[in-house]
């Protein structure tokens, strides 16, 4: 499980990309815990194994979701080996 959390560590697409391609590699999951307006609970906090922050701004639910998924989206292209943009 990794915690959305305003205090985890940020990371750049590519970043990101590789933190991805670690859990493939693995053959772990990814569960990704979105807190409400407050941010998670410490028991969340406690049972993820990472914190990754988004943003210091705070974001709706619905916003997270593309956010993530867009991000996701450009990772796992970057895995695959697909020109990234920014490169």
């Amino acid at each position: 499980m990794v915690a959305l959390d305003v205090s985890g560590k940020s990371f750049s697409t590519e970043d990101l990309a590789g933190k991805i391609a670690d859990f493939r590699q693995r053959g772990d999951n990814l569960s990704l815990l979105v807190g409400g307006p407050d941010g998670l609970g410490a028991e969340c906090l406690t049972r993820a194994s990472e914190r990754w922050s988004l943003s210091a701004l705070t974001f709706p639910h619905p916003l997270v979701r593309v956010v993530i998924t867009e991000q996701f989206y450009r990772a796992i292209s970057i895995i695959k080996g697909h020109p990234y943009h920014r490169s």
